[in-house]
């Protein structure tokens, strides 16, 4: 452990491959905490882990044909984000099955094709997540999508949240849902794909759903949540990257399990209060 905590800090160590780690992932865990309110309250948790397994398809598909992953995944997970939105109100499939659906299938396609072309290791990352191997043009694109991604949900946060709670109300009211539904999706599908470089495509949607659900145990009100949600997200992280480093420990694996143990603390927090 002292030897690992040694090497975190030294200059050269720190400023070219923990510091960049640090800032793109701070970025992104903010930008999952602040959507993973909406969609744990509109009931579609799970979406995250459906549209990772989508771009681990795209990625491997993007791999094998020696295409740029990032530009071939992007809009794959935007379209499936956008379709798995408008499917949630279709009865004949709800938003769980057609989850499941889409996320297995892509996810089947992209095994297939990756072991086939013999590229397993070379995509095994994005299942897994790689943080610390994150290039600067990586670190680069996922600050400026993230704030993008954190600019739009702070302009749009009154149709955000009125959309939320009760879409037709808000469609009687003026409000064109339709449109934000697909922003919303778009915002979504951004945050997968760039939370997979971090995460990987089995662990995104705890960065997501963990820290909403956290905040929900003591906040009550939708404004409190999205703060206290952002904060545990970002201590999280940074918890578990040092558990990572100075342990020698999965990065993804060690944020989950720091988000995981935030959750039980604030659940009995929240029993006391009652």
């Amino acid at each position: 452990m002292t030897e690992n905590l040694k090497l975190m800090f030294s200059p050269e160590f720190f400023t070219s491959i923990i510091l960049p780690a640090l800032i793109g992932g701070i970025a992104v865990t903010i930008c999952a905490s602040l959507l993973g309110v909406t969609l744990v309250l509109k009931k579609y948790s799970m979406i995250g882990d459906g549209l990772s397994h989508i771009g681990y398809g795209a990625l491997s598909v993007a791999a094998v044909m020696n295409l740029a992953p990032l530009k071939v995944a992007l809009p794959v997970v935007i379209i499936a984000a956008f379709i798995l939105l408008r499917l949630g109100s279709d009865s004949r499939l709800n938003g769980d099955s057609a989850i499941a659906l889409f996320s297995t299938t892509a996810l089947a396609v992209g095994i297939l094709v990756s072991s086939k072309a013999g590229l397993t290791n070379d995509v095994s990352h994005y299942m897994f997540g790689s943080i610390l191997a994150m290039s600067r043009s990586d670190v680069i694109l996922s600050v400026v999508l993230s704030v993008v991604v954190i600019l739009a949900f702070l302009l749009l946060y009154n149709r955000i949240f009125s959309v939320t709670f009760d879409e037709n109300f808000a469609r009687a009211t003026g409000v064109r849902s339709g449109i934000y539904n697909m922003i919303f999706a778009v915002l979504t599908a951004v945050t997968v794909v760039l939370g997979m470089m971090m995460m990987g495509s089995l662990l995104i949607s705890s960065l997501i759903v963990i820290p909403a659900l956290t905040a929900m145990r003591i906040c009550k009100s939708f404004r409190g949540v999205v703060l206290v949600s952002g904060v545990i997200s970002v201590i999280s992280f940074l918890l578990g990257m040092f558990i990572a480093l100075a342990f020698n420990t999965a990065p993804g694996a060690s944020i989950v399990v720091v988000n995981v143990f935030f959750f039980i603390i604030f659940s009995f927090a929240g029993r006391l209060r009652k």
